[in-house]
């Protein structure tokens, strides 16, 4: 059922990366039901071949789209299919991530610190410019999904990759609010705490255990839920929102969804 808000949204298209599970499919199918044509991307083929037949088959549309967020050409060409299907793009949803190895600075190899910043950072940079070109014709909204390590939470220690990878997100979005408003595209971020999606089981901890200061939390480690993690739909919900139409005066912002978990663990 769509929303009271569907005909902001209504009609137009979307890029949504890491969409083949956790926030980036909810987003897919919370877009897909408002009545936004998505373009489902991810490195894994049967995941977004699955999503977009579910929502094609919901009465969605859909494209699944096989590539790495950090590889050029691909991400060059899974554009180029969303314009030869739609003609257009509105919205790009820069979810596509990993936590990558967290380990202490002398045991983290530099291949693992690499491929953290490739994934992350680097993929995000080549999805939002991959885009850039038919964002430009008429405007658009640009989500880039962080996280509050990085950028108001610095108590998991071993994080180092990943945490600058999403300060450097966040930096990079809010330059691009700056440059690209000339072209009515705006730029934001969300930064989300913890939430039910698998990225955590895919996490590689190496030596972290007795590593650096304890932080001493609060009972209730998430304030607002107590030890209830965010949903991924809360994600897809407000980036929803902020490539809507009532968001349009809304660029350059990060907005913190977790409960208030990061005011108690900065």
């Amino acid at each position: 059922m769509k929303s009271v808000n569907s005909q902001n949204l209504d009609g137009k298209v979307a890029l949504v990366t890491g969409a083949g599970s956790g926030i980036g499919e909810a987003s897919a199918r919370w877009l897909a039901r408002e009545g936004v044509k998505v373009g489902v991307l991810s490195r894994t083929a049967s995941e977004i071949q699955k999503l977009a037949k579910e929502i094609t088959e919901q009465g969605g549309e859909a494209l699944a789209l096989r590539a790495d967020v950090g590889h050029e050409s691909q991400m060059t060409n899974a554009v180029k299919r969303i314009s030869q299907k739609w003609k257009r793009l509105d919205i790009v949803i820069a979810n596509a991530g990993i936590n990558g190895v967290w380990a202490p600075l002398d045991k983290l190899r530099v291949d693992e610190w690499d491929e953290t910043i490739r994934i992350n950072l680097r993929g995000t940079f080549l999805t939002i410019r991959s885009a850039l070109p038919l964002l430009k014709k008429r405007g658009g909204s640009i989500v880039v999904i962080a996280s509050v390590n990085g950028t108001r939470m610095f108590s998991n220690v071993g994080a180092s990759a990943y945490a600058t990878s999403k300060a450097a997100q966040t930096a990079f979005a809010k330059m691009l609010a700056v440059e690209l408003a000339q072209y009515a595209i705006r730029v934001n971020v969300i930064c989300p705490g913890s939430i039910d999606t698998e990225i955590d089981d895919n996490t590689d901890r190496s030596a972290t255990k007795d590593l650096g200061p304890k932080v001493e939390y609060p009972e209730g480690k998430i304030p607002l839920t107590g030890h209830q993690p965010g949903k991924s739909i809360q994600v897809a919900r407000l980036a929803g929102f902020l490539a809507s139409d009532d968001a349009d005066h809304i660029s350059g912002t990060e907005i913190f969804l977790d409960g208030a978990q990061s005011l108690l663990q900065g």
